[in-house]
Formats: C-alpha cells, structure tokens, sequence
C-alpha cells in the first residue's frame, strides 16, 4: 500500500508540474527535488511492503512513508484546488500563497531526510527478533497445513458431490496427461479435499504412483523435484544419499523418464503462481494413459495456466446444518449434537463462519476448550469476529496470505469493499465506478479506466478474495460479494493503514478512538448529527452511506406529512476541499446547499433514491472534476439545471428514474465528449444541437420520448459513435414509427439494441450491427417476414419479444434458424396461439421464457428433444397449458434438468418475470 500511495503522489507531481507550470514559479524546484527524493524512496518499497509484516522495524517505516505520501499528496490537491478556484492567481495572493506551499514541502522534505535516516541507522531491516518471529510464523503456516497427505482427518464433513465429480475427473482415461484443479479462497477446505481424494481407494487402485508436494510462496524448485522423486521411489536407497547433490536439471529429467512409462498422480498443493507451472511442468510427461496432476490455488488464472482445457473446480462452502456438525464434532470431540440449551448459540456462532470449514474448525477448537456453559458461549459469541480474526493467529495467517500476494493497487481495491456493510450485494458497476474515482488503477496503454478497473474486479474474483453474485442473463457479473471474514481482514487492514473507517449511528466509536487522517468513511446507519465528520474533513477522500431502510412508498408517505429527516447536510460540505467521492444514496435529504459547488476536486457524487426536490443548485456546473453523477430513483426531483454542459469531464450520466422524468428538452450537452454512459435521457434539442454527434466515447445510449425525426438523427450519427455497446430507443407515443434503420452496420462494436415502439420496416440481417448478440423489441408489430430476418442474424445469443412486438395467430422458427441463441423470451404475445419450431432451429437454446403468452396451446414439438435446453421459465399461463407441461409435456423435456412455473406452487421451482414497459436490465 505504501509502494501504491508513493508511486500516485510522484505521478501526480509530474502532472502537476506539466500542467500547472504557470502557477508554480518559485515552488516549482522544490517540487522537482520533492518528487525525485519520493522516486527514490519507492524503489525500496516494494520489497519492504512485502516485508513489513515480519519485521516491526521496517512496519514502522513503511508507515512513516505512507504518511509522508498522505501528506504531499494534499499538499498537491489543496494547491490544485486553490489554483482552480482562483484563476489567476492576483498578485498579492499568490506570492503569500507560493510561500506556505514552500514551507510545506520543505517540512516534508525534511521527514523524509529523517526518515531516510533511520533506515540507515537501524539499516537491520528484517535482521532482528522480529526477522526470525517471522520465520516462525512461516513455520506454523506449514504445520498447519499438514504437508502430509497421509494424515487421517475424522471430523471433516465429506462433500459428496465435490468428492465424485474429482474422483471422475481423476480417474478419467485421456490419452495426455491433465491437470486437475481445485480452486478457492483461504480456508475453504482446497487441501482437506484434495487429501481425501489422495487417500482414496479408487484413485490408489488406479495410479501406479502418486506423490504429494507442498508448494507455498516461497518455493524451490529443486526441492520441489526432490520431493516428487522420493514421494513416488524414482530413486533407490543408494541415490537417494546422492539426491541432494544433483543439479536441477538432471533431477528433472529423471524424473521424466521415470513417470513416462507409469499412470501417476503429482499434487501440487498451494500453488501460488504461473511461474511455479512454467518451471516445473517439462517435468511431468503424458506417462501412461490416464496420468495427473492436480493443483490446488487461490488463483483461477493459475488453474487455467496448467490447462486451458480444463474446468477448474471450485468447492462450495458448507450449508449451516453441515457447519454445525463439523462444529460440534470439533468442540465436543465427536459428539453428533449440541446440548439443547447450547444448539442456539452454536447455530448462531457457526452462521457468522459464513461456512468456511478453517473457521468452524478454529471455532469448535476453541470452544472445546472453555467450560460448557450458555454464560461463556454468550461471552463467545459477543467477541466473535476477534475470535476469528484476531484471537486465532491461523485464521488470520492464512486469510492474510491472500491480501499480502496483491499487487498494490488491488489492494487499495480489495481494502475499499471493506466499507460496504456485511452481506450487501455489491454492484459491480458502481464498484467499477468508485474506483476510478479514487484513481486506485494503473494505466494501461489506450484502455479506459474502467476497462482496467474490470480487469481487476476478474482478477480479485480469479483470486478468490471476492464472489460473483448475479449473473446478467448473458453472463457479465452484475453483483459481487465477499466472504463476512474477508470484509473483517479489510476492515482490519483498513485501519491499520488509516484507509477506512466505518460508524454505527449511536454505536459508533468516539472520534478519539479513530486516526482523525482515516481517509474513507462509510456509515452504515441513519445518524441525528453528522457533526462528528468535521474531525476528518481535511484528509476525507470517500464519504459513503448506506441507508438500508429507502422504499420508495416509504419516502412518498414521509413527503406527503411533510417530515424532514435530512434537510441540506451542511457539515457534509464546510470544509470537505479534497472530497473525492460523496455517496448518499437512501439518505433522505430534500436539497442540497449551493456550497456543494466548492468540493471541486469530487469525481462521483450518489443521489440515487434520495428524497431530492424540485431540482440541483446551479452550483453543481463547478464540478468540473466529476466523472460519475447518479440521479436514479430520486423520486421528486423535477428537473435538473442547464449546467450539466459545464461538467467536461463527466463519463457516467445516470438519469434514469421511472417516476418523474427530468425535464431534458433544452438542456445543453454538447460539451461532453468523455461521456459513457448515458441510459436514459429524455430526447430534445440537445441531440441536434451537436450533443449527440460529440459523445463519441458513449458505450450505452438510451433515448425516451422520440419522433420519427428525431430517430432519424439519432441513427445518422452512429457512425460518430463507434464505441458504442448499448443503444435503447424508445417513441414518445403510439402513433409514431421507427424509419427504416440504415446506418447501424457501421457501429462495429454494437452488442445490443433495443426498439420500443412500433417499426415501418425491420432491417435486413445485413443491416443490424455485425457483432449484435442482444435484441429487444416491445410495440413493433413484426410481420412473419421479419421472424425470417431475426433467425438469420448470426451472432444473436438473446432475444426478446415482449408486448405488442408480434400481434400475429402464428409463428415459425424455420430449420437451422438463430445458430448462436441462447436465451429467448417472449413476454405478453397476446395473440400467438401456434408457435411452431422445425428441426435443428436454435441448437444452442439454454433458457426459454414464456411470460402471458395466454392463448398459446403447447410447447413446440421441436424443443421438446433440445439436448442445449437448460431451463424452461413459466410465467402466468393459462391452467391448461400448465396442466399439460405438468404432465404429458414433462415426460417429453427429458432433456432439460429446470422446468420452473410461477403460478404452480408445487412445480419444481419458481420463476420471475419483468414488467412491462421499458426493460429495466437496460439501465442495471
């Protein structure tokens, strides 16, 4: 964290010195000499980050570093926000104003003298106690983990469906060698499984010899070759004496030809790295038929490194009837069940181990060692978290581990999801938002921010430090979450690094208690005041809340008596000059200040379900710094001030509310060309007046409220906007028509389109976007022609025909139609009553939604033996048609495994279903 902290402040002094040139004369050397002393430091900072948790003395020093980095990198905001704001300087201000700054950087100039001289005179960094503590700590990581294979385990829970799926995996009869992999976060039971597999009587029976090999962080290949070679008896008694002085090399190839003629299995347990992989897999031959390797990690990418063929396999954790058993055997010591007067408590302790086996374990052992009474497991379960994560050094160790092989700036990201409240489902694009506020990430080439910021999220989902929680019908992660033990490692973490802090309305800790330069904060319930916030105003960088009580009914009512919980918030905005972002959402302020136009340095400002009225102060057009405003669901406001043009720097403009519209008609916008997100907006002048044709950035575009015209000008300026991924269009009434839609095959990179409204003449397939994989289509009255024009799109993986898009008694889906379609749903087709599908059409069909079809008879005869069929959706058909899915039709799907129906309560499962109207995934 300090290597990251130091490398953005010696990144922002260049820019400050490239753009800022004219404001800095007289400081300008300073800064210069500033910037290459910092430089200077970085270079020891990434190997004493890494070290720092062995050794106290280099802690203290990379904590000194991380404060000087703070502190310059206020220095820098604080100046760019005054040069901002007084432009030019005048002439009696500015000298006095270059003075402090001097004096400024030269008082840190001197901490780092200072600090640089400490490290020379206890140049024992790492050399001390502290250097064999952690040698120590090492040592207890590895006995932990019972490097032997052969190591009975009773009280483990056997995970049956895990077991056999490896056990197939394993003894499967390829003719090359395959990895098998298992994949996990810390403490997920990766190597309890894998022994069990290890010692298993088939896989025993079907290798000819098996080795078992801890790998670690810190590895060595030879040692590594070295175990592998005794493990599986490649050398005699004689050899073995001379082992040890064999170079690498010749290891290596002996062990290849010994395991070329033979069905072995190596474990590589804990493998950190690709680099492990590359160094070590010329070791390991086809062999015979059927040979393995398996690998247990934390890393998907490492899985997939060893085989790209493969399916890395991820455990699930342990349901809370199997937490209790495991925690009962640990804490009675094989007893199947908790006394009654004790199985509450139990049950609610191994809830908060959020079914992570390492922390049940941990718990019972702990357990079995106090008095048995309800008044010491109350006492238990009040200090649970510290029992975890703080009071059991293995938990801690071992979770810790993970955050530790982060490169720094996945740090940063990792320690943010920190500030969400425990079991919250974190979407990932205000999450993707957040961070390129903060400017947590690197550049890379060409790529956007968030291109980059999605890369990090894959990468801390691969690691398994955080996990997917809803899936978009086409797969993209919609939601994250992380582990309740995780976010208490961030949180802890956090802390120590003066990076978050998080209060609890009135359980909130005393200020005194909390670093005053904690540079997050989140709150996580509704408070009276919020006046405790000034002691963090100079060094505040995120203010969150998270306001779990917002319903929209709710709020209507509060409005209509007339109560004010929040009125303008005015501590939020006093002194918060470097306020980077400000998150209110749920919170039930009615306006907000004019002196919200001073907090110029925000990048993302959250009014989503917000009791706002009327509309912003004009001041909002200062924030000329903001990337990210979220208006959504504010229910009341009635409109937004023609300043949003001012806002140059804006990426994601969130309107979309389904209440009361902003009232957008004249609102200027073509300034905006580093806009990318714009989901919904009410058409008007703006798209002529040269705001469409320059936000040649956009990636998702949706427009309400359009005349013919004003579609035909929207469709003349796609080829401006090649970027775009997204475009929903939707006609202000009934009566209008979509024109013929030439011009959409130039947006290459188009993926989905939505039409909302009725349609002269459906593009010919040559004529959609190439790369279009979704279509959405409400009120277009398609003639059968134009299904004959759908099945033909090439790339299509998702359609949707909701109300009014088909008014006709029939259709038909030819053969060999819709090659690459995946999900179809048809919702409200009032009038199908024949739906007819010939043979071979949409072969790769895995979900199908029918939704109110109401005079539909039957499910076509053509998908009954559709192998691709996952799951049939039925939402609110006529009891006939539920009655024959129920029976004769169910018999016939014997190829799809979910068949759920929303209106049969003893079906197999339940369904769901959108409402009419425009789409709302559109602007998820």
């Amino acid at each position: 964290m300090a290597e990251f902290a130091v490398s953005l402040v010696v990144e922002k002094l260049t820019n400050l010195l490239a753009m800022q040139a004219a404001y800095l004369d007289g400081v300008s050397q300073k800064i210069v000499q500033l910037r290459n002393e910092l430089r200077w430091m970085q270079s020891f900072l990434k190997d004493a980050d890494m070290k720092q948790e062995e050794d106290e003395l280099m802690q203290q020093w990379v904590s000194d570093v991380r404060d000087v980095a703070y502190d310059t990198e206020e220095v820098i905001e604080t100046y760019v926000s005054r040069a901002a704001s007084q432009k030019p300087f005048d002439l009696v201000t500015k000298p006095f104003y270059h003075y402090k700054v001097g004096r400024r950087i030269e008082s840190i100039r001197s901490r780092i003298r200072a600090i640089t001289g400490r490290r020379e005179t206890y140049g024992g960094l790492g050399n001390g106690r502290s250097g064999r503590e952690g040698a120590a700590a090492n040592d207890r990581l590895r006995w932990w983990r019972q490097p032997s294979p052969h190591v009975e385990e009773d009280d483990i829970i056997e995970l049956v469906e895990d077991t056999k799926a490896l056990l197939t995996k394993l003894t499967s009869m390829e003719s090359r060698r395959r990895v098998v992999s298992i994949v996990g976060m810390g403490g997920l039971g990766k190597t309890t499984l894998a022994k069990r597999l290890y010692n298993h009587n088939d896989v025993k029976n079907h290798f000819d010899c098996r080795a078992w090999i801890y790998v670690s962080k810190e590895y060595r290949r030879k040692e590594i070759l070295q175990g592998i070679i005794t493990d599986v008896n490649a050398v005699n008694r004689d050899e073995m004496e001379v082992l040890e002085k064999l170079k690498e090399e010749v290891l290596l190839k002996k062990l290849h030809e010994f395991l070329e003629e033979r069905r072995y299995l190596v474990v590589l347990d804990d493998v950190w790295s690709m680099e492990v992989w590359d160094c070590l897999e010329n070791a390991f031959p086809s062999g015979k038929t059927g040979s393995k390797v398996m690998v247990t990690t934390r890393n998907k990418e490492v899985a997939l490194h060893a085989d790209g063929g493969g399916i890395p396999h991820e455990p699930r954790i342990l349901t809370e009837d199997e937490s209790l058993k495991l925690f009962c055997q640990k804490a009675f010591h094989g007893m199947k069940s908790l006394p009654p007067e004790l199985e509450k408590l139990g049950r609610d302790m191994v809830v908060r181990c959020g079914g992570l086996p390492l922390a049940v374990v941990v718990l019972g052992g702990l357990l079995s060692r106090k008095i048995k009474s309800t008044e010491e497991w109350h006492r238990v379960l009040r200090n649970i978290t510290w029992h975890l994560t703080k009071g059991q050094d293995r938990i801690a160790a071992i979770l810790a581990l993970s955050y530790s092989d982060l490169p720094s700036h996945l740090k940063s990201c990792f320690l943010y999801l920190g500030l969400f409240p425990e079991d919250v489902s974190v979407q990932t694009r205000k999450l993707i938002h957040l961070w390129v506020a903060e400017g947590f990430l690197p550049q890379e080439g060409e790529e956007t921010a968030e291109g980059v910021a999605e890369k990090c999220l894959t990468e801390l989902i691969d690691r398994c430090m955080i996990q997917v929680g809803r899936l978009s019908s086409l797969g993209r992660v919609k939601t994250v979450r992380i582990h309740d033990l995780l976010r208490d490692l961030a949180i802890s973490q956090g802390r120590k690094e003066i990076f978050l802090e998080i209060h609890h309305g009135n359980k909130a800790e005393s200020t005194e208690s909390i670093s005053t330069k904690s540079r997050r904060h989140a709150i996580h319930s509704r408070h009276d005041r919020y006046a405790f916030l000034k002691h963090f105003a100079p060094h505040l960088r995120s203010l969150l809340f998270f306001n779990r009580e917002y319903n929209v009914d709710v709020a209507r009512k509060i409005m209509k008596v007339g109560y004010r919980s929040e009125k303008k918030l005015n501590v939020i905005y006093k002194n918060f000059k470097l306020l980077r972002v400000l998150d209110l959402e749920g919170v039930r302020v009615v306006s907000l200040p004019d002196t919200i136009g001073s907090l110029i340095q925000l990048r993302y400002l959250g009014l989503r379900k917000t009791n706002l009225e009327e509309e912003l102060p004009l001041s909002i057009g200062n924030l000329q710094n903001l990337q990210t405003l979220d208006l959504r669901y504010s229910c009341f406001l009635k409109r937004i001030p023609n300043v949003i043009w001012k806002l140059v720097h804006l990426r994601h403009l969130l309107l979309y509310t389904p209440f009361d519209s902003p009232d957008s008609w004249h609102l200027k916008m073509d300034t905006l060309c580093n806009l990318q997100s714009l989901p919904y907006i009410e058409a008007g002048s703006w798209i002529d007046d040269g705001g469409l044709a320059n936000m040649t950035n956009l990636r998702q575009l949706g427009i309400d409220g359009l005349s013919r015209e004003q579609v035909t000008s929207v469709i003349s300026t796609m080829e401006k906007l090649q970027d775009l991924q997204s475009l929903s269009l939707l006609l202000v009434s009934e009566l209008e028509m979509f024109p013929t839609l030439i011009g959409l095959s130039s947006c290459e990179h188009l993926q989905k389109l939505c039409f909302y409204g009725k349609m002269e003449k459906l593009p010919d397939p040559q004529e959609f976007p190439p790369s279009l994989i979704k279509l959405t289509l409400y009120n277009s009255q398609l003639q059968r022609d134009s299904i004959t024009k759908l099945e033909r799109l090439p790339n299509l993986e998702m359609l949707v025909l909701g109300e009014g898009s088909y008014n006709l008694r029939d259709m038909t889906f030819s053969s060999e139609s819709f090659p690459k379609l995946e999900i179809l749903r048809l919702h409200l087709l009032k009038e199908l009553e024949e739906w007819t599908v010939e043979g071979r059409a949409m072969p790769k069909l895995k979900h199908l939604v029918i939704n109110r079809c109401e005079k539909l008879k039957r499910i076509p005869d053509g998908l009954k033996l559709a192998t691709s069929l996952k799951e049939l959706e039925i939402v609110g058909m006529p009891v006939e048609f539920e009655y024959r899915l129920r029976t004769k039709d169910f018999l016939e799907f014997k190829h799809t495994p979910s068949i759920k129906s929303t209106t049969d309560m003893l079906a197999i499962g339940l369904g769901s279903h959108q409402n009419a109207g425009w789409p709302e995934a559109q602007f998820s």
